[in-house]
């Protein structure tokens, strides 16, 4: 009797992010914020306002100006951050960065800014472009003998049939292209379209009915119907690139001849190569083949940056290639970096005129209780009634985010025990494992002899 064995599903690596739950500000159609929504709770006036500069930014109204979100530690304010640039749609580039970031051994304060900015802001290019675009009937290979080894063959040319519910047109393909074909697994019923210009091959998924085609009854591939049409044809391509992408690749072309001459690399983008990319992407967008996609830019930790890059800043929001620019904070009185002046929030004066301030509040024990149960749900962790409520009392006395740190520490405890529900003694036990920050204190208090001064 031939061995049969069930194989068990394989694990899938998955790792659940902060803010992975959020998808959006949870807002109805008046722009009210409903109470628990789209991963949000609480924060209703904040959200409220968020929501008006989504609106401000759809219309093209919020030139000159940026976004402050300020209050205590665990109030949301990257959670809002992240909700406007999901409101904002999927092609939004949404580049978060934190303040202690912008100082770098490597290169400037300023050139980080500034390719902090690049990459926030999007180009959408659309050309025509001359493509062969079909369903493959037949495919055949030349092979020939490799030049240094002559018992290994290796790819010459291509013989591609591709047919649609019109057309049908044969194709010889050089050695690329074959390549391509080869390490794509391209085979006959695959729907394809080979770039004219570039060689470059796409495969979209496959058409049944193909004459000597074969078929299975699980496949990964997505089927679609028979196109119609030439084969030959015109095809508007749609790419979706950032201008720091534009720089890089103009910035490279410029590398390469300078290092042929015997210069050094440059570790900075030049200005004069931003200066370019700008003039070529208005003149797409004159001819209508482009359109800038502004995204978001979000600078958490905002007090950590200095004089010079709340300058830079102030003056980045006047240009009329700017991203938006969503700063947080959760300091009140500060000293201004790199100034001995004392402002709010550790910012200049002149920048905090510029900025929309948007403030965040602590959270009730009812909106803790709502957060719990969503990132419960989201960590796929089962709470009994009881240790959601004790959780909700620690977040209450302690914070939210150390409420929310024993999640898993908790459920490790309970499944060591056998057990898939966390109970009041995971939760007290987790506690006694992992001290808060006012057990730290004590802690240090009891000990400060001991320690290292």
């Amino acid at each position: 009797m031939a061995e049969i064995r069930e194989v068990s599903g394989a694990s899938v690596f998955r790792r659940i992010g902060a803010h992975s739950h959020i998808r959006g500000l949870g807002l109805d159609e008046k722009g009210r914020a409903r109470p628990v929504a789209d991963g949000l709770v609480g924060q209703i006036e904040a959200r409220e306002a968020a929501g008006i500069v989504v609106q401000m930014i759809r219309e093209g109204r919020i030139a000159g100006r940026g976004i402050l979100f300020v209050g205590p530690p665990g109030t949301g304010k990257t959670a809002l951050a992240v909700a406007i640039a999901r409101e904002l749609g999927e092609d939004t580039p949404f580049v978060a960065l934190s303040a202690s970031e912008v100082y770098s051994s490597e290169i400037s304060k300023t050139e980080v800014l500034m390719q902090a900015l690049r990459k926030s802001i999007g180009v959408r290019i659309r050309e025509k472009r001359l493509v062969y675009e079909g369903v493959v009937r037949e495919l055949k290979i030349r092979r020939i003998k490799h030049p240094f080894n002559p018992y290994v063959l290796v790819p010459r040319e291509a013989r591609i049939t591709l047919v649609t519910k019109d057309d049908e047109l044969t194709l010889n393909v050089g050695e690329e292209i074959t390549i391509q074909l080869m390490q794509m697994g391209i085979k006959r019923g695959d729907y394809v379209w080979i770039d004219a210009e570039t060689g470059r091959v796409h495969r979209i998924g496959r058409v049944k009915g193909i004459e000597k085609a074969r078929y299975y009854d699980i496949e990964a591939t997505r089927y679609v119907d028979m196109p119609r049409g030439p084969v030959k044809k015109e095809k508007e391509i749609v790419h979706v690139l950032t201008l720091h992408d534009l720089d890089m690749y103009y910035a490279a072309q410029r590398t390469a001849i300078s290092v042929l001459l015997g210069f050094a690399a440059e570790k900075e983008i030049p200005p004069e190569v931003r200066k370019d990319v700008d003039n070529q992407v208005k003149k797409w967008i004159d001819e209508k083949r482009a359109e800038i996609i502004p995204g978001v830019l979000f600078i958490d930790d905002a007090h950590m940056l200095d004089i010079e890059a709340f300058s830079f800043l102030a003056r980045a929001m006047e240009s009329d290639l700017a991203p938006i620019i969503i700063l947080a904070t959760n300091r009140g009185i500060a000293r201004i970096r790199g100034t001995d002046i004392e402002s709010p929030h550790g910012m200049p004066l002149d920048l905090l005129d510029r900025l929309l301030i948007i403030p965040t509040k602590p959270y009730s024990p009812d909106e803790i209780r709502e957060i719990i149960k969503i990132r419960a749900d989201e960590e796929e962790i089962v709470l009994s009634d009881e240790a959601l409520e004790e959780l909700v009392k620690i977040g209450s006395e302690t914070s939210l985010r150390y409420a929310v740190q024993l999640l898993e520490p908790a459920r490790i405890i309970a499944s060591s025990e056998g057990r898939d529900t966390i109970t009041v003694k995971d939760i007290e036990k987790a506690r006694k494992l992992f001290i808060d920050l006012n057990n730290s204190v004590k802690y240090l208090r009891e000990f400060e002899e001991k320690f290292l001064k």
